[in-house]
């Protein structure tokens, strides 16, 4: 036998004639674990037992429930569909084997039998059914383990995210309700925008998903600016400024060198260097680092650029009070088509109730 077959399988024979039984058990005993059942119902109660059978030998002339009405419900249960059942009659006529085969059966052997026929048939079925129980169970092992990589893959993406966005955090004088607001409303313009023609094929879900990981790392190169600067409570001169903006190429840089340190890019961290360089790039090209415009600038940098300039409006800082949303409602709303993609302020202003949530879900807490 095949070392497939590495232990006994069970073979269940079904026939309403005591000869016959005999005379299958006296064949097939000496390889096979043998059940039988003299009539279909019996049949059928002895497949739903544990461990169901590994393939039938199964008449087709019997009293109340034929054979073929026995295959056609093993067929029609997902749990025994895949069982192969061989018919083992006396009806010779073509038409009852090619229907026999059109029910499921994998093989039609005509009474009276041949045993060495019957053996070998009996034992190629078994064969492949092996072959085929264990291509199923790799398959489903082989997609258990994708998945289960799939998840640890994206578990080390949002673990290094995270630790690289809190490492900023630390040194900044914002909060991490920040970082956790700004990437809610990043996700919240995305799902609104991501049927529009100008966007859909920038914004699939797959997309949506890394943006909403990737949006807490637009302030990470602030790691780089000196405390003196970052943490000044009051405004900043223009020459401090000018230090202040470095802050989207040191993020950028910092995460590119992480790549080059690997050799490869990681398709995860493309929407962070977007926004970690431009999102404070402007529609009408005043912005910096790079005075980029309209859409050249990147659309995950356009989004993020409305949720940060939106929540930092709406935020209490050392240097300036909150403002009301409806106040920043206002503010983005001019500087729509300057500061901002007029599509994205018209998607914040579709979508403005869910911002006032999020901002009230993630408010700052007092010390």
């Amino acid at each position: 036998m095949s070392p497939i077959l590495n232990e006994l399988s069970t073979v269940l024979v079904v026939d309403d004639v005591a000869e016959n039984l005999a005379l299958m058990v006296g064949l097939l005993k000496a390889s096979y674990r043998i059940r039988v059942a003299n009539n279909g119902p019996k049949a059928l109660e002895l497949v739903a037992q544990l461990p169901a059978p590994d393939l039938i030998l199964l008449d087709i002339t019997m009293p109340g429930m034929d054979g073929y009405e026995v295959c056609r419900r093993l067929k029609a249960d997902p749990g025994t569909q895949d069982i192969p059942v061989i018919f083992l009659t006396a009806r010779a006529e073509v038409e009852d084997e090619t229907f026999g085969l059109s029910l499921g059966a994998v093989d039609y052997i005509t009474k009276p039998i041949s045993p060495p026929i019957v053996e070998a048939r009996v034992r190629t079925h078994l064969q492949l059914k092996a072959a085929s129980d264990f291509l199923r169970d790799r398959s489903a092992y082989l997609a258990t383990e994708v998945a289960r990589r799939t998840r640890e893959n994206e578990a080390l993406q949002d673990v290094v995210v995270l630790a690289m966005a809190s490492l900023g955090e630390t040194r900044d004088n914002e909060t991490g309700n920040h970082l956790r607001r700004t990437q809610h409303y990043v996700r919240t313009l995305a799902e609104q925008l991501r049927d529009h023609p100008r966007f859909a094929e920038v914004l699939t879900p797959d997309a949506i998903r890394l943006l909403f990981k990737s949006a807490p790392m637009h302030d990470i190169g602030k790691v780089g600016i000196p405390d003196a600067i970052l943490l000044k409570p009051g405004r900043l001169t223009p020459e401090e400024f000018e230090v202040m903006k470095t802050h989207t190429t040191l993020g950028y840089e910092a995460i590119r060198r992480a790549e080059l340190s690997l050799g490869e890019e990681l398709p995860f961290l493309r929407f962070c260097k977007e926004i970690a360089l431009s999102h404070q790039e402007k529609w009408d090209g005043s912005g910096y680092p790079q005075g980029l415009a309209g859409d050249a600038i990147p659309v995950s940098a356009r989004m993020m650029a409305l949720a940060d300039v939106y929540d930092a409006l709406i935020s209490e800082r050392v240097y300036k009070p909150a403002m009301s949303h409806t106040d920043a409602r206002a503010l983005i709303l001019k500087g729509r088509a300057q500061h901002f993609d007029p599509d994205v302020v018209d998607a914040f202003l579709s979508v403005e109730a869910q911002f006032i949530s999020i901002a009230e879900r993630f408010q700052e807490r007092a010390a």
